[in-house]
């Protein structure tokens, strides 16, 4: 340890700390923009200036700290240089902050009205040609050439897409080799818009687009939420996570003005009865270790790009939210038919990948082609669905079963919807935009009183709910797998994965299910996938089921969360999962009767063909 004055206060710190680190342990704040801890500490903006005695102006945050070193973050000196550096900055920056969606999370915004700067002299940069159908946009004019991007998208995601040219004032961010971002590598994980501290990355905006399916008289519109997204919505919003209950969520979709609301938890207990059984196969067969997870789109397009010999070994299985618009397109479309509507389906997501995966043809289920209980002899599955134990939590916020609604298997399908290839899911919105849509619309959601999902579809478990954090889906599946192998349910400490962070590679245990030992691993965040496809492939590793999240932590995580500068909150966020969990009467997803029900009347068993024909894809036929 070194002891350090920092603005007259004695500190000390390890050896080999930066100032700024030095400085923000000891609660003094240090403004910043480039500065990405760990990843990006090179010092370009120049806003994290302090004054070290004898050596004059330094960047706090590659400066280190060294015995006897005197620091002033605090004289007219330090903030009239941070003050001309920022401005200059601002120069350059396209700064339309009123129709910016970053604008109340911007850094540079803050920053320039803490310090008092001015408009621009000169004429506003011009944003350089963008594919604006991509789910990822940029807008290089109001780039300032921070690298976080780089440094997040090389050093944390593996893809590296992003690159720089020239130096200094001459300095570019380009995609690279400048090739077209399609053509790039780039995985949609979206972390490199989430550390952007301006406006020049974005996800594509789609909510004019679900404005109007809202206001199309003729439009039935579904929304759908995923379990990462009730631990984040509030946060731009302003409610505590107290405020932020998924009941109130719920309400909160209807003010909207959609038309049915649903949980993809539900989806998330289906996704486990068809993966868990497909799972459960794959021990008893010869196939090629391991099997891998494909609830995260983001991951697909990584390993497809990047890691191509392994796409065969994913599971089959869609991901919950594609799952969910496959039933509610196929047991709900006659009446919306009736009732001369046509449904469209709105996921909101914690995900820029996503936006991407709604469009992928691959994904497109034909409705009505196959409905019933799925006696057509082509049933596989390794059991039936459990026998319910114990009931919801909250049925005011988890939904109070399907046979309070009741699906209607029988009823007739329009002939003109038996041949249509619909996709099954029509439009994702980010948590993000989701906020924007809600003060679009005016929606108080602190007057809200809390309201349940819809039924049918409506119930969960806990299962589903940890499926946004990293390992959540691993351990909901052994759950349910260890049930289907051996007819009892097992403890759930023996299929716990929470050890699982992105702070390491990978996380790995072996578990005694009946006769077998299943070796499983998880990892999130695509350099630690890298590492770990890495010792797969080399045999350094050996596993039977491997779950996999593009982005460090899982969804709650994910690149279309909300946005706090310099602020990690995955973990936060993950813990709201975990308590979900343990306070559910329903914790294995086999217990859901909703599933069962839907099952029943509609499906027949996990793997049939039903199944196949709704809840089962290819990745390997993905377009790209």
């Amino acid at each position: 340890m070194v002891t350090i004055t920092i603005n007259g206060q004695a500190v000390e710190a390890p050896e080999g700390t930066s100032v700024l680190d030095a400085a923000t342990a000891a609660g003094v704040t240090i403004p910043t923009l480039c500065y990405l801890k760990d990843l990006n500490c090179i010092g370009s903006c120049r806003v994290c200036l302090v004054d070290v005695e004898g050596e004059g102006l330094a960047a706090s945050c590659n400066t280190a700290v060294r015995e006897g070193m005197r620091v002033r973050t605090d004289t007219p000196q330090v903030a009239a240089a941070r003050r001309a550096n920022l401005q200059a900055i601002m120069d350059d920056h396209r700064a339309l902050c009123a129709t910016c969606v970053r604008q109340d999370t911007c850094a540079l915004r803050d920053l320039a009205s803490t310090f008092n700067l001015t408009d621009a002299p000169g004429p506003l940069p011009e944003p350089a040609p963008w594919d604006a159908d991509f789910p990822l946009q940029r807008d290089s004019s109001k780039c300032i050439k921070c690298m976080r991007c780089v440094a997040i998208c090389e050093k944390v995601q593996h893809c590296a897409v992003w690159d720089f040219t020239g130096v200094g004032p001459s300095t570019k961010i380009i995609v690279r080799d400048n090739l077209p971002i399609a053509e790039a590598g780039c995985a949609l994980c979206g972390q490199c818009i989430t550390h952007c501290p301006t406006g020049a990355l974005t996800a594509r905006d789609d909510v004019s687009l679900i404005m109007e399916a809202i206001l199309d008289p003729a439009v039935e519109t579904v929304v759908q939420v995923a379990p990462a997204v009730r631990t984040a919505w509030g946060e731009g919003l302003g409610l505590s996570r107290e405020e932020a209950t998924p009941g109130r969520l719920a309400a909160a979709l209807h003010a909207v003005g959609f038309d049915r609301v649903f949980d993809t938890d539900f989806a998330a207990d289906l996704t486990i009865m068809e993966e868990g059984s497909e799972f459960v196969e794959f021990l008893g067969s010869d196939a090629p270790r391991p099997m891998f997870t494909s609830c995260c789109p983001g991951w697909v397009r990584f390993v497809k790009q990047h890691y191509p010999q392994f796409t065969a070994q994913l599971s089959s299985a869609k991901s919950p939210h594609q799952m969910m618009g496959a039933v509610v397109k196929n047991t709900l479309a006659a009446e919306a038919d009736e009732a001369g509507k046509r449904l469209f389906v709105v996921s909101v997501m914690p995900c820029v990948a996503k936006k991407y995966e709604c469009d992928v043809p691959e994904l497109s289920t034909v409705v009505g082609a196959t409905h019933g209980a799925g006696t057509d002899g082509a049933t596989h599955g390794a059991g039936t669905v459990g026998e319910t134990q114990g009931a919801s939590t909250d049925d005011a916020t988890r939904g109070a079963g399907a046979s309070d609604a009741g699906l209607v298997p029988d009823a007739p399908v329009a002939p003109e919807l038996a041949a249509e290839a619909a996709p099954d899911v029509d439009a994702v919105l980010t948590v993000r935009e989701f906020g924007r849509l809600l003060r679009l619309v005016g929606v108080d959601c602190t007057a809200l009183s809390e309201a349940p999902f819809d039924n049918p579809l409506g119930l969960s478990t806990g299962a589903a709910t940890i499926f946004g954090r990293t390992g959540g889906v691993m351990e909901a599946a052994l759950r349910s797998a260890a049930f289907l192998i051996t007819g009892e349910n097992p403890d759930f400490s023996a299929c716990d994965t929470t050890a699982a962070t992105p702070e390491t590679p990978w996380m790995s245990r072996e578990l005694a299910i009946g006769d077998a030992t299943v070796r499983i691993a998880v990892a999130s965040g695509l350099e630690n996938t890298s590492k770990l496809l890495d010792a797969l492939e080399s045999g350094e590793a050996a596993f039977d089921f491997v779950e996999i999240m593009a982005c460090p932590g899982g969804c709650v995580g994910g690149g279309g969360q909300p946005i706090q500068f310099n602020s990690e909150l995955a973990q936060v966020r993950a813990g709201v999962l975990n308590r979900l969990d343990a306070a559910d009467k329903l914790r294995y997803s086999h217990e859901n009767p909703d599933i069962a029900k839907l099952y029943a009347d509609w499906i027949g068993e996990p793997l049939s063909h039903t199944a196949h024909e709704w809840l089962h894809t290819d990745q390997e036929s993905w377009q790209i």
